[in-house]
């Protein structure tokens, strides 16, 4: 399933607050982002037809909540950009971040701790 970056943003207001309508959504998503109602409920509509989304009748309101963990979402994400930039092979993605970005400290030393913990499982 492929949700785009528009839709991420509905994906990340429930995941942040749980089930939520229409209504609260435009308020969390659509006004920061200058979107009006009709779009909100256009993503809301793509992501019920990709199974991303249930929708609850609850106290005479519809009610939004994920069926697409923000961890499964971030996992199939990561894979994408890994497959389409660098043939699924993780030193080449980090190489390049440190290459063109500065890594800090604290990023170093967590790379470190990673690859000592892969080394210890065998990995």
């Amino acid at each position: 399933m492929r949700i785009s970056p528009a839709e991420s943003q509905i994906m990340a207001a429930l995941w942040e607050k749980g089930p939520m309508t229409a209504d609260e959504l435009v308020r969390k998503v659509g006004e920061p982002q200058q979107w009006g109602e009709a779009t909100v409920k256009t993503l809301i509509n793509r992501l019920l037809k990709k199974k991303a989304l249930a929708s609850e009748r609850s106290e005479g309101r519809t009610r939004y909540r994920p069926l697409v963990s923000r961890e499964a979402y971030v996992t199939a994400e990561s894979q994408g950009l890994l497959d389409r930039l660098f043939s699924g092979q993780v030193a080449p993605l980090v190489a390049h971040f440190a290459e063109h970005r500065s890594l800090s400290p604290e990023d170093v030393a967590r790379l470190k701790r990673l690859i000592a913990e892969l080394e210890d499982d065998g990995g």
